[in-house]
């Protein structure tokens, strides 16, 4: 599903009502019905509240929550609008909406004062399904202190908080907060979901989204650069794969890491490539850690070790045709031995690399953006946001508040495949493609969870090889980025069976790895 900015969608927006002749009333009606069929059936259908409370400014997105309430209202909900401006200053379509709902009997108040809304939660002593509609994606800061009060009241008050198209408070396109916002349970997405309800702190105030289609063309709709990760996504490369195939059929997956007491990152990102389906895995590490490594690995992983001798390191480099995909880095120390295995790695290698943790660690972009631009083959980078903060040399704070225009630019300036980890994921490709994943899970914050996903990925690309041109470029990168996404979406699902079924303390690395088979079960029946 496509996710927009609020330029993106004020261009929906007057091609729906200029080209299509599409009516803006029409869609704020739709808007009400669409809403009040969710509202009812999730919320309604089995639990009484006292009344419908809604939240309204002056503006369109009050409109919009105005009709939801009239159309609760005339299925028999007792429904109370709060007005948080004066009457003689909404919009044209607001006004509309506001004569509506009076008319249907939706109580109208105007809120003067944070006292009269204290006052009236402390008097009626019930529970609360508040609908936020005070202000929509294009609000500009800076926040009232009259609204800042209002927002801290209804978070603590309400029972269910949904916010319709985004919480009030939090900017449309970057997240960001203005002193204070509405901390939703719910966010209604209005057509589409907005690029804000993923970064910064939307991504923690919008909670569950779903979106609505209201009516706008579904021409306008489906094309962009950024899109929610999603099992269609996924769907036909992850049905790709035969019955009657062999082991090298499903490719030969090297990882190389190990450090002095970090052989655990190897093992796990080396067993996740094995159970991801890869046919063969080689997991390589240094001389003096290679003893630990051979007693601690899985009797299906082949063990070799990660040459220092410059002699030895031409040999394995000209063997390194025998392997389909390569992920170097979890584990793998931050020595400038490490840094001069990444770079041969990166220079002599014909196929994909993941590059992970303490091999990013040993890189940066100005020094070595020559290294990835010369590169034929897909390299995938899998940074935390530290990880991408330091490799960049800009701090994370700032990172943080446009991390999808980072991405973009690193993308644009490696010509790699950027996968930036963390409650909200963000996948670029040099297509000029954007995925957000997001599926927040504190059970996935331990260590070694990085370690599996990036076995994951290698172990997928040795699966998934697009045909080669004879030059030795990649033909199509199609299923690059269809693994890459896949890899993805399963650690996700497995990290999500994961926390239902062992809770989020007791996560493991090894128990996203131990869910795999329920990751895949799940992506079958989305997928049927």
């Amino acid at each position: 599903m496509k996710v927009v900015d609020l330029a993106e969608m004020r261009t929906i927006e007057e091609k729906t009502f200029g080209e299509f002749g599409f009516k803006e009333n029409l869609v704020i009606e739709n808007v009400g019905i669409r809403a009040a069929d969710f509202i009812e059936i999730e919320f309604l259908a089995e639990k009484s509240f006292g009344e419908i409370i809604l939240l309204v400014g002056r503006g369109n997105n009050g409109a919009d929550t105005l009709s939801t309430g009239r159309h609760l209202r005339n299925r028999g909900y007792s429904v109370r609008a709060f007005q948080l401006f004066p009457e003689d200053k909404g919009t044209k379509e607001f006004d509309f909406q506001l004569q509506l709902a009076k008319n249907f009997g939706v109580k109208i108040s105007e809120l003067k004062s944070v006292e009269a809304l204290s006052t009236y939660f402390f008097q009626t002593q019930d529970e609360y399904l508040v609908i936020d509609g005070v202000l929509g994606t294009g609000f500009n800061p800076p926040l009232s202190n009259f609204l800042m009060e209002v927002f801290e009241i209804v978070n603590h008050q309400s029972s269910i908080m949904i916010s319709m198209d985004i919480p009030s408070g939090i900017l449309g396109d970057t997240g960001a907060m203005s002193g204070a916002a509405i901390s939703a349970d719910l966010t209604l997405a209005i057509g589409l979901p907005k690029s804000g309800y993923y970064i910064s702190e939307g991504a923690k105030r919008s909670g569950e989204i779903a979106v609505l289609d209201v009516g706008f063309p579904k021409v306008l709709t489906e094309e962009g650069d950024k899109y929610l990760l999603t099992p269609e996504r996924v769907a036909d490369l992850y049905r790709e794969r035969s019955r009657f195939a062999h082991k090298n059929t499903f490719g030969h997956c090297l990882v190389l890491g190990g450090s002095k007491g970090l052989t655990g990152a190897l093992l796990m990102a080396s067993t996740a490539a094995l159970k991801v389906g890869t046919g063969l895995i080689t997991s390589a590490t240094w001389d003096e850690n290679y003893g630990e490594l051979a007693s601690r690995v899985t009797p299906e992983i082949m063990t070799g070790l990660i040459p220092t001798d410059e002699d030895e390191i031409e040999k394995i480099v000209r063997s390194l045709s025998r392997y389909d995909s390569i992920v170097i880095g979890p584990g793998l120390g931050r020595s400038a031995k490490a840094r001069e295995s990444v770079l041969k790695i990166l220079n002599h290698f014909a196929g994909p690399v993941v590059v992970d943790a303490d091999a990013i660690r040993v890189l940066s972009l100005k020094e070595d953006v020559e290294v990835f631009q010369r590169r034929k083959a897909p390299t995938i980078l899998t940074p935390h946001m530290g990880e991408f903060s330091a490799f960049i040399d800009v701090p994370t704070e700032k990172v943080l508040e446009n991390p999808i225009g980072y991405l973009k630019e690193l993308v644009d300036q490696t010509n790699s495949c950027i996968v930036m980890k963390g409650s909200c994921t963000y996948l670029g490709f040099p297509n000029g493609e954007v995925y957000i994943n997001y599926f927040p899970n504190d059970g996935l914050a331990t260590g070694g969870s990085g370690d599996v996903l990036a076995g994951m990925l290698g172990g997928l690309l040795a699966q998934y090889l697009p045909e080669k041109k004879i030059s030795g470029m990649f033909e199509d990168k199609e299923k690059i980025y269809q693994a890459l996404c896949l890899g993805v979406a399963v650690h996700t699902l497995s990290g999500k069976h994961a926390a239902e079924q062992l809770g989020v303390r007791s996560m493991t690395a090894g128990s996203i790895i131990d869910h795999f088979t329920l990751a895949f079960k799940e992506l079958d029946s989305h997928l049927e």
